[in-house]
């Protein structure tokens, strides 16, 4: 069901918050003057003239739009009361749609950015077992749409191409940037769904291209650390591969939302997921997503201190990549797939696993294999990988090396636009203090302080 807006969204929002008028006014007087616009009164009449029709000032609704991250021009473009309502854009409508063409159209309407809390999760282990389930059982429903001004194959190759740069600005410029193209681009394709008349064949494409744009937008939302922005964005990934019929890129999602959870503290939500592609392995395409999907297993069972799962999902992550044939005939969102990657995932694995000279050797073969990691492609992936290698100089008590290579990882994603990034850093400063009186480690926490 979804949240009922009762006489006034105020109302509907206290009860979500589960506080008073008066608290609730006080937490947006404190955002009012940390927000540089000065003291706002707080009295409880205030949120009851509101109510009554009363609109608030300016400055008090961003004040209120900020504290629930809504954009100020989200403010300005839907105007009092109706900005409240993307505070209960109901999420769960995404899980309910059905797993159909229209479905998957009514999925794709941006919900008018990230407007959770940041940091949470959403989606619980049933329904995670569920959308694999519902993602599994989907037959393809991309018929030919006789709306509009027809269309044909150039249209959808074009949006791949669109595409194809997006993954390469996230590379370049940073989540933030891509995360709202890859929101413009899903509007695009949606209203091209929509509106426009096609065959079957290029309607196929057409939702394959708004499953890798939601896909893209989910890895970014996850970057800039919006949990709940981001699920929502992958199960509208896996409603639109399905609609399309294409298994290998609903894999593709579901690998890239098992690192969500597994990040999250949730090894086993993230298993059930990956389990769930690779039952569908007869179908998937790509050497490369079989390979990314074995490599995320084996990083799941890492987390969940399970060893022998975990090196054996590796050794079946190198069988795959080692079958993948050349990249060329891959899939191109799976440019960053090499070897090298592959030895970088076990070398976290072994981290993770209390075996640091084994870590140690991987990260080693990362970058001296002839299909290396390439660290110039994605600067915060070899940023967090730095962090990690000197994580393990750490435990097996190579203080110099470990600040050598921090500071190898501090120049790589000091000035990332990443929330993973960020946090790798700060984990490994904390990991560093307990070492503040040898030399190098104090000269380096004040230099990055």
């Amino acid at each position: 069901m979804s949240p009922v807006l009762v006489r006034h969204p105020l109302h509907a929002l206290l009860a979500r918050e589960h506080t008073t008028a008066a608290a609730y006014l006080k937490r947006v007087a404190d955002r009012h003057q940390a927000l540089g616009y000065g003291q706002m009164a707080h009295r409880k009449e205030k949120f009851s003239r509101w109510i009554g029709g009363t609109e608030p000032e300016e400055t008090a609704q961003y004040a209120m739009a900020d504290l629930h991250g809504i954009a100020p021009e989200e403010v300005q473009r839907r105007g009092w009361p109706d900005w409240l309502l993307l505070l209960f854009h109901d999420d769960r409508s995404v899980w309910e749609l059905p797993w159909t063409a229209a479905g998957t159209v009514e999925a794709l309407e941006d919900p008018g950015g990230p407007v959770d809390r940041r940091g949470f999760v959403i989606a619980s282990l049933g329904t995670l077992a569920a959308t694999g389930a519902h993602w599994a059982a989907a037959t393809p429903d991309a018929v030919a749409a006789t709306r509009g001004r027809r269309i044909g194959a150039s249209a959808a190759a074009l949006f791949e191409t669109r595409l194809d740069t997006l993954r390469r600005l996230d590379d370049e410029v940073g989540s933030t940037t891509a995360y709202d193209a890859a929101r413009a681009e899903l509007k695009l394709i949606r209203h091209t769904l929509k509106t426009k008349s096609y065959t079957s064949a290029t309607g196929a494409r057409l939702y394959a291209a708004a499953a890798e744009a939601s896909r893209l937008a989910g890895w970014c939302a996850y970057d800039g650390g919006r949990l709940a922005d981001a699920e929502r964005r992958f199960v509208v990934s896996l409603r639109a591969a399905a609609t399309g019929g294409n298994v290998t890129l609903g894999a593709s999602t579901l690998a890239f939302w098992a690192n969500l959870r597994y990040s999250d503290n949730d090894p086993y939500g993230a298993l059930g997921l990956l389990e769930r592609a690779l039952d569908n392995r007869g179908k998937i395409t790509s050497g490369r997503v079989l390979a990314m999907l074995h490599a995320r297993q084996a990083r799941a069972h890492s987390k969940a201190g399970e060893p022998t799962a975990a090196y054996r999902a590796i050794d079946a992550a190198f069988a795959a990549y080692d079958r993948s044939g050349p990249a060329e005939h891959d899939l191109p969102s799976m440019y960053w797939m090499t070897h090298g990657e592959v030895h970088e995932v076990a070398a976290s694995c072994a981290l993770s696993l209390g075996e640091p000279h084994r870590a140690l050797e991987h990260f080693r073969l990362a970058l001296h294999h002839d299909d290396a990691y390439d660290t110039t492609t994605e600067a915060r992936g070899a940023g967090i990988y730095l962090a990690r290698q000197a994580e393990a100089h750490l435990e097996l008590g190579d203080v110099d090396a470990a600040v050598e290579i921090a500071e190898e990882a501090i120049e790589q994603l000091g000035g990332a636009d990443s929330a993973r990034g960020s946090s790798t850093l700060i984990d490994l400063r904390d990991r560093l203090a307990a070492y503040r009186t040898a030399h190098p480690v104090g000269d380096f926490l004040d230099l990055t302080a």
